[in-house]
């Protein structure tokens, strides 16, 4: 006897709860498995899915670190990436972050990359630490010499002060792109792998 198969939404229902996690990250390197099963399920995003994360040298550890970090939207809004890098004071690179936002803005992007970077270099036991950004705004707004004026932006802005007092010390400093060049690859990285 045959049946009709199954409705569509079923059929993507029960792939999202049977694929294993290996399989899901062989297919798609470097995304988290809970993202790509809500994915296939039709479901948003939520604040409770953490977005997709490769991380590299994720062991490492250092007590003075230089952050990079640099937000990606293609269409501003539009598909958006963060990437990371921490390094030495000598420079040399002691872990680096590629993760996919979702959709946002330039500056959101910008702002969730600099958020990603502060956990992270505390997470690896930054004591001290030098940020490095391209976005001329984001660097002004977080010292002071502007003030947050977008809605989007404020708990963003809050939340960036918040974390870097934890730090024993910090400056964020402007570099030019081409000095961001890292963190730039890391975050279209983000957005290619989404």
């Amino acid at each position: 006897m045959i049946t009709d198969p199954p409705g569509r939404e079923t059929i993507l229902r029960t792939l999202a709860e049977k694929l294993d996690d290996s399989t899901i990250k062989s297919i798609f390197p470097g995304a988290a498995p809970e993202i790509i099963r809500a994915q296939i399920a039709g479901k948003p995003l939520s604040r409770g899915i953490q977005p997709s994360v490769t991380e590299f040298n994720a062991g490492a550890t250092a007590d003075v670190c230089r952050l990079f970090t640099d937000g990606a939207s293609r269409g501003n809004p539009g598909h958006a990436g963060a990437g990371i890098s921490i390094c030495s004071p000598e420079g040399d690179e002691i872990s680096c972050l590629s993760t996919y936002l979702g959709q946002c803005t330039n500056n959101v992007a910008e702002y969730k990359a600099l958020l990603l970077g502060l956990e992270h270099a505390r997470k690896i036991g930054c004591i001290k630490l030098d940020v490095f950004l391209d976005s001329e705004l984001i660097v002004k707004q977080i010292n002071g010499l502007y003030k947050v004026k977008n809605a989007s932006l404020k708990p963003l802005y809050t939340k960036v002060v918040e974390l870097l007092n934890h730090f024993a010390s910090w400056s964020v400093s402007h570099v030019p792109r081409a000095q961001n060049a890292r963190a730039d690859a890391l975050a279209n990285q983000g957005i290619d792998h989404r």
